[in-house]
């Protein structure tokens, strides 16, 4: 794996491809508040971005998440994509609820030339 850019082609692919992004949504009926996440490739040149893991904390949710999608690992370790490569441009998106958001980072990934 990888932790900061990697060559792919002539440019740069790597961490600052990836951009998480999350914003509080509808609460649950219950009450609970829920959060929608967006993860994306922003890469520019095609690469292939896979492996990609989050640092997640103890995420858990009251709301069920596809875990092809997203899924903890262990403490602190979340899997995008079950794994397998996120296109350019393509965007994983899910919605957790949880009494509070959790703090997500990328931890790393991996990267291929197209």
């Amino acid at each position: 794996m990888v932790d900061a850019g990697c060559n792919c082609a002539e440019e740069k692919c790597g961490r600052s491809a990836i951009q998480i992004n999350q914003s509080p949504t509808k609460a649950l009926p219950s009450g609970i508040p829920t959060y929608t996440v967006e993860i994306v490739n922003t890469c520019v040149n095609g690469c292939s971005i896979s492996n990609i893991h989050i640092n997640c904390g103890m995420f858990a949710s009251a709301r069920l998440i596809n875990l092809k999608i997203f899924k903890r690992l262990r403490y602190n370790d979340c899997l995008v994509n079950d794994g397998k490569p996120l296109r350019n441009g393509a965007i994983i998106s899910f919605q957790y609820a949880n009494t509070y958001p959790y703090p997500l980072s990328l931890s790393s990934l991996l990267c291929s030339n197209p």
